[in-house]
């Protein structure tokens, strides 16, 4: 190929890669965020029926849910400034995808962790009010999983 500018270290196909890490830790966050609100927004639904006044209280797991959806937007913001327009590299665009796919999937872990939590917490803390802060630690270290992909995420996009 003389003549060519195609450069190997740094392919046009290139910023597939970094692109699918974003989308992945945005789109994956956005899941796990999504299941978390809706499965503890049905035990608060179910909950308030009977004992209305914990409303308030029950909120906090769909509070944690959303907190999942910031980490990939955090990700997927960084990702983005660190794209260049000329010479991405195939080594840093699947750096890109690794910290994309890893806050993503374990945003979505998370996620899922905090609204099966949630919905048995709030229905479980209107039967007995001691269980709030069972439920409440239960809830942190689920959302210290996708904390965990964060760091990770973060790690990786300043490779």
């Amino acid at each position: 190929m003389s003549g060519s500018t195609y450069d190997m270290n740094a392919p046009p196909y290139a910023g597939f890669f970094g692109v699918m890490g974003v989308t992945s830790a945005i789109s994956f966050c956005a899941l796990g965020a999504a299941y978390g609100t809706a499965k503890s927004g049905t035990g608060i639904s179910a909950m308030a029926v009977m004992k209305p006044e914990l409303i308030m209280k029950s909120v906090i797991p769909v509070v944690m849910a959303g907190i999942i959806a910031i980490y990939g937007l955090v990700v997927a913001v960084v990702i983005t400034q660190d794209m260049p327009k000329d010479g991405y590299s195939l080594f840093k665009s699947f750096t890109h995808l690794g910290a994309g796919l890893s806050v993503g999937l374990s945003g979505m872990a998370a996620g899922f962790a905090i609204g099966i939590v949630g919905d048995a917490g709030v229905r479980g803390t209107a039967q007995q009010p001691r269980l709030f802060v069972g439920m409440i630690l239960i809830l942190i270290f689920a959302e210290v999983l996708g904390l965990y992909g964060l760091i990770v995420a973060l790690i990786l996009s300043v490779k």
